[in-house]
């Protein structure tokens, strides 16, 4: 089991695998069972978006555990978060907001 950290600027938790574009986080949603998905809105000028990605979820139905949605663009978080929350089956937790620093921390100790 992974966890996904999709962002084009932003450096990647430790412990976490970066997808710096919609498709590679696709391609890991799809490949791969992830626990955590933390994602970003924005990926570049001219590039897909987090939306992008929340779209092809919804569409295969294959959730990770856990998403967050650390992205400073506030129109995208919401509109990730209202599609996510309206198609996510029950056990899926969103948070509608970043990881909090503790569960970065104890995911990089565990690492070590």
């Amino acid at each position: 089991m992974i966890h996904v950290y999709l962002d084009d600027y932003r450096p990647c938790p430790q412990g976490f695998t970066l997808a710096t574009n919609a498709e590679e986080c696709t391609l890991l949603l799809q490949e791969c069972e992830v626990d955590i998905l933390s994602l970003d809105y924005d990926l570049g000028w001219g590039q897909e978006t987090g939306m992008d990605v929340v779209r092809r979820l919804i569409a295969s139905g294959r959730y990770p555990r856990r998403i967050y949605l650390h992205t400073s663009s506030v129109s995208g978080r919401l509109r990730m978060f209202e599609a996510l929350y309206m198609n996510k089956p029950p056990q899926v937790e969103l948070t509608n907001g970043p990881m909090p620093v503790e569960l970065i921390m104890e995911i990089a100790k565990y690492m070590e």
